[in-house]
């Protein structure tokens, strides 16, 4: 009897073995999981940006004050999935050293319509406004509208003339270089 159990034994363990190294049928389907779609949030806000500089511009000083906020007032832009984004407006003060303002004005995307494709104006949101140089009897300054959240922008130049007067076009001279003798003033 206890050749039985034993010879039952081992044609069990035999067949497991059998079975365990059977090859698997081999299928040519991939499996891929779905892509989940991620439902847009709230609108998207860029954080607040100030920037203060002393300058001197035609021998007198002067503060340079630029503010961006975001600005539930303007029309929100809407990216390929959906995701709104709250737009930004600009303020620029111009301060003399007596503490009187020389200039004070706003900047939203409306300013650079001129300057701006319909894909820009349909999509694009004011990102960056910083002070460059003085450029004789102009003050210079870099702004820019983009793609929010992307690496995609459109370069500007905005002036203001020592007479209060305002000029904006595209920037064509993309500094990759850098100017030498601009970084040893800073």
């Amino acid at each position: 009897m206890m050749g039985n159990y034993k010879a039952l034994i081992f044609v069990a363990l035999a067949g497991l073995v059998t079975a365990g190294c059977s090859e698997k049928k081999k299928t040519e389907d991939i499996i891929v999981p779905k892509e989940e779609v991620k439902a847009p949030k709230g609108p998207v806000r860029m954080q607040d940006y100030k920037q203060t500089k002393d300058i001197q511009w035609l021998g007198k000083n002067y503060q340079v004050e630029i503010l961006r906020t975001a600005d539930d007032s303007l029309q929100m832009v809407k990216d390929e999935d959906g995701q709104k984004f709250v737009d930004n407006r600009i303020s620029l003060r111009v301060l003399r050293s007596d503490g009187s303002v020389f200039y004070q004005g706003g900047f939203t995307k409306a300013a650079f319509e001129n300057c701006l494709d319909n894909d820009y104006r349909k999509t694009g949101i004011v990102e960056g406004f910083v002070f460059d140089k003085v450029d004789g009897g102009h003050l210079v300054f870099a702004a820019s509208v983009c793609h929010p959240q992307t690496d995609e922008y459109i370069p500007l130049v905005v002036t203001l003339s020592s007479t209060g007067e305002v000029g904006i076009r595209r920037d064509s001279d993309l500094d990759t270089f850098g100017n030498e003798e601009e970084d040893n003033d800073d």
